[in-house]
């Protein structure tokens, strides 16, 4: 099976990523009564945003003809990857939050959210060229530190 991707695709991917992120963590940090956690999806947000600046650049300096190729099963395992993207719809990542019915399942599912987001974003980055994989390394440390903060969160509230 043969599935191509340009990189404009791919950057464009990880805008709508980013975008159902903030949906979901907004949700989530209007919703909670819990000042520290409230603090952190704010937080959450606000990097969300950044990071969609970060993808537009890279937009704005990639003329979109790479195009990326890939005959073996790998494709296939990123193109469930895409299918399945982290907020497959915006709809979907709204739903998804007002449907949480505690902290610490909102932040099991963030936790989730951000595990998927990095997957997606190693596998993106594999597909870029390499002056692209410095732009995206960044991105995937800062969803790791995501990952690290609410993992922090959620021991400060199972602890509580």
């Amino acid at each position: 099976m043969t599935v191509s991707f340009s990189s404009n695709e791919l950057i464009n991917l990880a805008i709508d990523i980013e975008r159902r992120g903030i949906v979901f963590y907004d949700i989530m940090a209007r919703s909670t009564e819990n000042a520290a956690a409230r603090e952190v999806f704010h937080g959450l947000v606000e990097m969300e945003r950044e990071h969609i600046h970060v993808f537009e650049d890279m937009l704005d300096k990639d003329r979109g003809d790479s195009v990326l190729t890939d005959v073996t099963e790998y494709s296939a395992y990123l193109k469930s990857l895409i299918d399945n993207a982290v907020f497959n719809e915006e709809s979907v990542a709204s739903e998804m939050a007002t449907r949480v019915d505690s902290d610490a399942t909102a932040l099991e599912l963030g936790i989730s959210l951000e595990k998927d987001s990095i997957l997606f974003y190693y596998e993106m980055r594999e597909r870029l060229a390499r002056p692209s994989r410095v732009t995206i390394d960044r991105i995937i440390d800062e969803e790791k530190e995501h990952l690290n903060q609410l993992a922090g969160l959620k021991r400060i509230l199972t602890d509580a």
